[in-house]
């Protein structure tokens, strides 16, 4: 079964998503376009995207299955890639980057919805 998963998921979803999804690429030197391909990711772009899930679950405070939705995965993916994130955070380094790519996703945030023109 080679079917991709698709929930409609909200634009302000996608938009937090993507600043998820590009905070992380540009932080480990990836092309954002190298997270965003379908389906099962294998190496150092499935290991990407697990940390733009759980950077995206954790920063936005969405549940498992919206975060999941919102990068076109189910609930139980969503939770995998969290649950190896949370074990990946013993390493002092990968904790550091994502307290600080939580911190950014969160500025660039207020920023938007700081009466600057749309």
């Amino acid at each position: 079964m080679s079917e991709l998963y698709e929930i409609p998921v909200a634009d302000e979803d996608r938009i937090k998503a993507e600043l998820a999804l590009t905070l992380v690429a540009a932080s480990i030197g990836f092309a954002p376009r190298r997270l965003r391909t379908p389906g099962r990711m294998i190496g150092a772009d499935g290991r990407a995207r697990r940390l733009a899930v759980y950077l995206a679950y954790v920063t936005f405070g969405w549940t498992l299955d919206r975060a999941g939705h919102a990068f076109g995965l189910n609930r139980t993916t969503a939770a995998n890639c969290c649950r190896w994130v949370e074990d990946a955070r013993d390493s002092k380094p990968l904790d550091e980057l994502l307290d600080h790519l939580e911190d950014c996703a969160k500025q660039v945030l207020t920023l938007t919805h700081s009466g600057l023109p749309a």
